[in-house]
C-alpha cells in the first residue's frame, strides 16, 4: 500500500472560527494506481493534495506514505521524504524564464548533489521521454504553453519519484495540449508510477482509472473507471510523440 490514510481531518483556526477543511477520510491508494481528485471549491480536495505532498500535515488522523508516517515527521523530514517519494506538477508550470528547458529539468537534480554531467543525461532523458528532443535549448517564452507542461513534468521525471501529485495539470491548455499531457500521464502510469491529479474536468478525469470526489470535506463518491479514455486516441490528437 503506498498510501493509507484514517480518520484523517484538518481543521483551520480562523480567528475565533474553526473551519473543518477534512473531516475523518479513509482513503487507500496501490502503487500503481492512476486517480482523480474532483469536487467544489472549497470541498477539500486541495487541502488533501496539500497533506499527501507533505506540504501540510493533519490536524487529527493518521497518514502513512510508502509506510512512513507523516504526521510523525518535523520539516527537514518530510522535505527528504517530498524529495524521496513526490514528484509535483501544477496547472502554472513554475518554469524559471531565464533558463532553457534543458536546464529547468536538470536544476533539481542539483540540489541532489549529482553531478553535471549526470544531471545533463538524465535531463536529456527525460524531455525525450516526454517527446521534447528538439527543445532542449529553448527557453519557456519560445515554448507553447503545452510543451512548457512537458517540461515541467520531464523536471518531475528526473528525480525518479513513485508518486506524481498533479494540480489542474491541463487547465491552462487547449484540448490538443491536454491530450499530449494526459498521453503522457497514461504511458507513465503504465510503467508503474503512481498518479493522482485534481482537476474539475470529467473528461480529463475519465482518462484515469479511479474518481474520487469530494464534498464538504468528505468522500462523496468513490469509482473505479472500467475503460478509461485513451488520450492517444482523441480527436484531438492526430499523434503524440512519446
Amino acid at each position: 500500500m503506498l498510501i493509507k490514510i484514517k480518520d484523517l481531518q484538518k481543521i483551520y483556526s480562523m480567528g475565533t472560527v474553526s473551519v473543518t477543511a477534512l473531516n475523518k477520510v479513509n482513503l487507500e491508494i496501490t502503487q500503481g494506481e492512476f486517480t482523480a481528485v474532483m469536487g467544489p471549491s472549497g470541498s477539500g480536495k486541495s487541502t488533501l493534495m496539500n497533506i499527501l505532498g507533505c506540504l501540510d500535515r493533519p490536524t487529527k488522523g493518521s497518514y502513512i506514505l510508502a509506510g512512513e508516517d507523516i504526521s510523525t515527521k518535523n520539516d527537514n523530514e518530510l522535505a527528504e521524504i517530498r524529495n524521496k517519494y513526490i514528484g509535483f506538477v501544477f496547472q502554472s508550470f513554475n518554469l524559471l524564464p531565464k533558463l532553457t528547458a534543458l536546464e529547468n529539468v536538470a536544476l533539481p537534480l542539483t540540489y541532489r548533489g549529482i553531478p553535471s554531467k549526470q544531471r545533463i543525461v538524465k535531463a536529456r532523458e527525460s524531455l525525450a521521454a516526454v517527446g521534447l528532443e528538439d527543445r532542449m535549448n529553448h527557453l519557456p517564452s519560445e515554448l507553447s504553453g503545452g510543451q512548457q507542461q512537458r517540461v515541467s513534468i520531464a523536471r518531475v521525471l528526473a528525480g525518479e519519484p513513485p508518486l506524481i501529485l498533479a494540480d489542474e495539470p491541463t487547465g491552462n491548455l487547449d484540448s490538443r495540449s491536454g491530450a499530449e499531457v494526459m498521453a503522457i500521464f497514461q504511458k507513465l502510469n503504465k510503467d508503474g508510477i503512481t498518479i493522482i491529479i485534481v482537476t474539475h474536468d470529467d473528461e480529463i478525469a475519465n482518462h484515469t482509472k479511479r474518481v474520487i470526489r469530494f464534498r464538504d470535506g468528505m468522500i462523496t463518491s468513490d469509482e473505479i473507471i472500467t475503460q478509461p479514455l485513451i488520450a492517444e486516441n482523441s480527436p484531438a490528437l492526430k499523434a503524440v510523440n512519446l
